[in-house]
């Protein structure tokens, strides 16, 4: 179970490049929403917070976790062999595009719900979607690495209690530093 835990860890990467992006407004020319402005029954598709700039950070920090910590025998070798032939581009790529593709469908519903990017409904509905919003990745994650190592179901339900717990613990730093206007 510990090797499934540590096969997220490269995510921190995204996080580590995403924040002085946010919080300095690099890449300037990169900060246009995925979904264009469009709508899909009179509302944003996936609204103004899922950007291109976002996702190409997302996945760059990924991929760059991912090569440096394949660099650390300690950390490499406690990853199942599959991940290892696969290697560390292929594992950051596959991580850091789940990762991004994982908070669409959630950004969707909750457009679709009316809820504002970066607000949470203040209902059960909300709050779920509030939890599922910290790890809503991980699902995802665990299908595109299917092809190279199929995560056990229980692992991978262990791994987005950890990530959503370690997500809201980022977005409280993230919100100290400056990074993020909501500690949510």
């Amino acid at each position: 179970m510990g090797s499934t835990l540590l096969l997220f860890l490269p995510l921190l990467g995204s996080l580590v490049l995403h924040a002085p992006v946010l919080r300095f407004d690099l890449l300037r020319s990169l900060r246009h929403p995925i979904d264009g402005g469009r709508t899909f029954r009179g509302r944003r598709v996936f609204g103004d917070n899922k950007t291109w700039r976002g996702a190409l950070v997302m996945v760059s920090g990924t991929v760059l976790a991912t090569i440096l910590l394949s660099r650390i025998q300690p950390y490499w070798a406690r990853l199942p062999m599959p991940i290892q032939a696969a290697g560390p581009w292929k594992l950051g790529l596959l991580l850091g595009s789940g990762a991004v593709l994982g908070e669409l469908p959630n950004s969707f519903i909750k457009r679709q719900l009316g809820v504002a990017p970066g607000a949470h409904a203040s209902s059960l509905r909300g709050a779920l979607l509030a939890i599922y919003d910290q790890g809503d990745f991980v699902p995802v994650v665990w299908a595109m690495l299917a092809p190279v190592w199929f995560i056990p179901p229980a692992h991978a339900a262990l791994a987005f209690v950890v990530v959503v717990a370690l997500h809201a613990l980022v977005n409280v730093i993230g919100y100290a530093i400056g990074a993020r206007t909501s500690p949510r």
